[in-house]
């Protein structure tokens, strides 16, 4: 709190730092997204993984040559 807060009041005085006290500790979007990204990025490697693995097992059992 600066200079310029001399001629506020007490309680406006406390909301102000109520306000940049909550500015300080409160999840960002950016903190958000990112988060949401990462588990997008697994979810999408998990899947991927399993898809290929699946598929493989696929062409195997439809090969041609076995008879």
């Amino acid at each position: 709190l600066g200079k310029q807060d001399y001629k506020k009041t007490r309680p406006m005085l406390r909301a102000t730092r109520l306000k940049a006290e909550a500015k300080k500790t409160g999840l960002g979007v950016k903190e958000v997204a990112l988060v949401l990204a990462a588990i997008l990025v697994f979810l999408l490697a998990f899947y991927a993984f399993f898809y290929l693995n699946i598929s493989r097992e696929v062409d195997l059992d439809l090969d041609p040559d076995e008879n």
